[in-house]
Order: C-alpha cells, then sequence, then structure tokens
C-alpha cells in the first residue's frame, strides 16, 4: 500500500498526517493505515498513523478521512 492517503481532498504523508492529529510538528512516523472504524461524527473512512510527538512517547492518531474529527490514543 502506498505511504500516502487523501484526507480532506489533500494527499498526506504519514508525517503530515500526524502533525494535522497532533496540531504541531512530530518527531518520525509509522505508515498510514486503516483504522477499521467510522467516524462518530460524519460516518466516513476513519485512518490511524503511529508517531513520536516527542523523544519519549510514542501515540497512535486516528483521523477522519472526510472532516475535521481527529483522536489520539496516548500508550505511554
Amino acid at each position: 500500500m502506498a505511504d500516502n492517503r487523501v484526507v480532506q481532498g489533500r494527499m498526506v504523508t504519514p508525517k503530515r498526517l500526524a502533525e494535522l492529529i497532533e496540531g504541531e510538528s512530530v518527531m518520525d512516523a509509522e505508515p498510514i493505515e486503516d483504522a477499521d472504524r467510522d467516524c462518530p461524527d460524519c460516518g466516513e473512512n476513519v485512518l490511524k498513523v503511529g508517531y513520536m510527538p516527542g523523544v519519549t512517547s510514542f501515540v497512535t492518531g486516528y483521523k477522519c478521512q472526510e472532516c475535521d474529527w481527529a483522536e489520539i490514543d496516548d500508550e505511554d
């Protein structure tokens, strides 16, 4: 599967998707995956990406492909 995905009409890389979820720059991001769940706001597809917002933390972020909904699952 390609690393880039379409989110709200724009092609994004894993790192850019993580930045959309986090709201600021991130250190690194893993490949984007389908989250196998629907957006609670609009019912569309949700993507997930694991990323490092800082040196000592790793989180999984979820983002709807069609609306502004996003959620973070902090695994610290």
